[in-house]
């Protein structure tokens, strides 16, 4: 039988990577954050600079749990795949999981192919139904429906892309961001809790360093994978993310923290494994699409500047603005003749309101003529994406036109004003 095709899915191979990236870009309008996780944008809307700017509001460890955990996830449809082409069902090779998902439902359900008899538990095997792992799981986390959800809720999606619609993981009515971003960080990699109880985005400046993008979508391996590698992937993102004090722990709403690992081995796995850090996933998403995925629009679709960038042309553009100011005045009460002496203001005037303008809309029109957008200050990119690069140069133009406006009335006034020597 043949697989469906998920429409949702990141796509795995080159081919499906070029064809996605060839029907957005046929698309007249901004990504979404789908899009972009599954790297069918091109710069400065790519994955790239959206977790350098992430990076810049030491928000960068959302975006590496999510991606860390899509590999985890990917890493599990491989090995389900792997079962199903060798012939074997997963009630043969996983009893444990296939009960699991039968009684709680999985989003890895489509894969398996579950038959709607269970499998026959041994008497020592631990009972998923019942909550039963090992003997440090917590029951009240793993089986409650805020984590793992109703069958229905579980089952609806394999990509966060059609999260499933629950209240449990719906944003607070005070902003979903504010509880997901990462606080006043103790130490420089790791964030902690504001005192109001909420987390932060803003925070750290990520300073000069580019960082790369990590867990890849694509699995590179010469055989199956094993039951052991989930675990192991497992683990690492539960010790680096949700473990309390780990040293990228990111905040979670209570009703989605984990506070033990389920114990596993490759020969006895949890079959929580797969599904472990789903919901937790889903959470993150909704929490980046709705604060830091729109400032990030914001910023590089219709700006090409950094923050400090923007401020040093504020800070140039007002000391040109004195400067010309001064040559102003200074014509006039010295009256230079001949009159027209007083037009070489429009240099110093036209210079200062470019930069002031451009600290003010974070867009420098010299650097949209150039089709360059700035990564960190005073690093560029080149701006490849086509919507982006018409909405630079409409706003591009725009500036440059009341530059012109404003720098004309100014001359024309200093140029008129009668002389007056001291």
């Amino acid at each position: 039988m043949n697989e469906k095709a998920d429409p949702t899915a990141i796509p795995t191979t080159k081919e499906q990577r070029r064809t996605s990236t060839t029907r957005y870009l046929k698309l007249n309008r901004l990504p979404t954050l789908q899009e972009v996780l599954d790297r069918r944008t091109r710069p400065p809307l790519d994955l790239f600079c959206f977790y350098i700017f992430l990076q810049r509001e030491s928000a960068e460890d959302a975006l590496d749990f999510w991606l860390d955990v899509q590999q985890h996830e990917n890493m599990c449809k491989a090995y389900f795949k792997d079962i199903k082409r060798s012939g074997r069902t997963i009630d043969e090779e996983w009893p444990e999981f296939a009960n699991y998902a039968r009684t709680n439902g999985s989003h890895f359900s489509p894969l398996l192919s579950l038959s709607t008899s269970p499998t026959p538990r041994q008497p020592n095997s631990p009972n998923p139904a019942q909550g039963d792992f090992s003997p440090r799981s917590n029951q009240g986390e793993f089986d409650s429906p805020t984590l793992g959800g109703t069958t229905r809720e579980r089952r609806d999606t394999e990509s966060h892309g059609n999260a499933p619609r629950s209240n449990m993981l719906s944003p607070a009515p005070s902003s979903t961001m504010n509880e997901l971003g990462m606080g006043k960080p103790q130490n420089r990699d790791r964030p902690s809790m504001t005192p109001s109880g909420k987390m932060s985005l803003r925070g750290k400046f990520g300073g000069g360093h580019v960082p790369k993008t990590k867990a890849p979508t694509v699995i590179a391996r010469d055989r199956a994978i094993e039951k052991s590698a989930l675990i192991d992937g497992a683990e690492r993102i539960y010790l680096r993310y949700l473990l309390p004090g780990a040293e990228r722990e990111i905040y979670l709403p209570p009703s989605l923290r984990i506070h033990d690992f389920p114990i596993s081995t490759p020969d006895s796995a949890s079959p929580l494994i797969p599904d472990l850090f789903h919901a937790q996933k889903v959470y993150i998403f909704k929490a980046l699409e709705q604060d830091a995925f729109p400032r990030f629009l914001r910023a590089k679709a219709f700006g090409n500047l950094t923050p400090l960038g923007s401020f040093v042309r504020l800070i140039v553009g007002l000391v040109c603005l004195w400067g010309g100011f001064v040559l102003a005045f200074s014509l006039i009460f010295l009256d230079w003749k001949p009159r027209l002496t007083r037009l070489w203001t429009i240099l110093p005037f036209i210079v200062a309101l470019n930069l002031l303008l451009s600290s003010y809309y974070s867009l420098s029109p010299l650097l949209a003529l150039f089709n360059r957008s700035e990564t960190t200050p005073f690093r560029h990119i080149k701006v490849k994406e086509p919507y982006v690069k018409k909405l630079l140069t409409i706003r591009a133009l725009w500036i440059e036109l009341v530059c012109i406006l404003i720098t004309a009335i100014l001359v024309v006034i200093f140029t008129v004003v009668p002389g007056h020597k001291l």
